[in-house]
């Protein structure tokens, strides 16, 4: 079996989980595990592209190390290392029988059932590692890329870094962000933006944030209570070999109206345009001229069509015999 539908979204049949790979059905946790009751989890969001060349993981290295780095800040001292788990996801992924996929790695602090832990205090819970992969759409939409999405301001503000670090790419921060997206959802869009404490633009429930204006690239800097994103970051070593101007500044929630054009980066969302903010129309409606050549170029990378800039390597190809192939231009 090739893999199974759950709903309409068809999902690998395997799962790994602390080294060895386990049927899907089998993936479970105790209802007393520790990240059930208090958000213990760090994970990781990756893409899996059917590429001309074979399928091939998106920046696998970088997000890999993200999800070390989150659980270093919350004192999770994980049984594998970063390159076990990149050769755990290229064998999770060679077994799946999906040519392409979201990927999702996942450390959380589970349940000693030997010895019983129950409250706040997580250092008596073991670190349990798993990853799982199914095949998943655009996150935003089939059209979104084209045609972009209709966007709020939330009424929430996005957690400040001395609360929750938002450089952790955590499961309680994620409360935060489920805050955010329900309210956008039930006032009719399709997403919604967070300030942060200081009314300073900070970025979607899941996405970072751009906006163009007289062809320049401005983004808000990591102080304003962003996740540092893996696409985030492909999109300004992109711009910048394209030439163009980046500024990473403070934005007001005005400048979000007054924008020529406004798009989110994100591994689910890769690059959506923005239409309207408040209901208010950004530039033409549309996606814009800068969003739609950005746009065109990662494609062509994760796509396997052209080199990274610099030449990186950004794509891990999987294939059939084991072998780890570098990127085009390699």
């Amino acid at each position: 079996m090739a893999g199974k539908d759950v709903a309409t979204m068809k999902v690998s049949p395997k799962v790994w989980r602390n080294g060895e790979i386990i049927d899907w059905d089998d993936a479970r946790v105790h209802i007393m595990s520790h990240v059930i009751h208090y958000g213990s989890s760090v994970f990781e969001g990756i893409r899996c592209y059917n590429t001309s060349k074979g399928s091939a993981v998106f920046r696998l290295p970088e997000h890999i190390q993200r999800l070390m780095n989150s659980a270093k800040i919350y004192r999770m001292d994980p049984s594998f290392n970063r390159d076990q788990i990149i050769d755990a996801t290229v064998e999770l992924i060679r077994q799946s029988g999906l040519d392409e996929c979201y990927i999702r790695p996942v450390i959380f602090r589970g349940l000693d059932e030997s010895k019983p832990s129950f409250g706040v205090n997580p250092f008596g819970s073991p670190i349990d590692t798993y990853i799982a992969t199914w095949q998943w759409g655009k996150y935003l939409g089939e059209e979104a890329l084209e045609t972009g999405i209709d966007v709020c301001v939330s009424s929430w503000t996005r957690i400040t870094s001395n609360s929750l670090p938002s450089m952790a790419k955590a499961g309680a921060n994620y409360m935060n962000s489920q805050l955010i997206k329900m309210e956008a959802i039930l006032g009719g869009f399709s997403e919604g933006i967070a300030l942060d404490d200081r009314g300073y633009v900070s970025e979607g429930s899941g996405e970072n944030i751009f906006l163009v204006n007289n062809g320049k690239l401005i983004t808000p800097p990591l102080g304003a209570s962003i996740l540092p994103g893996i696409t985030r970051d492909s999109v300004l070593q992109i711009a910048r070999e394209m030439g163009i101007e980046i500024i990473e500044t403070q934005i007001q929630r005005a400048a979000l109206y007054l924008a020529d054009e406004l798009f989110f980066t994100g591994t689910a969302a890769e690059i959506t345009p923005i239409r309207s903010v408040d209901r208010i129309t950004v530039g033409a409606g549309r996606c814009g001229e800068m969003t739609k050549r950005l746009q065109e170029e990662f494609f062509k990378i994760i796509l396997a069509e052209r080199p990274a800039p610099a030449g990186a390597d950004w794509l891990t190809f999987v294939n059939d015999a084991g072998e780890k192939k570098t990127a085009v231009g390699k």
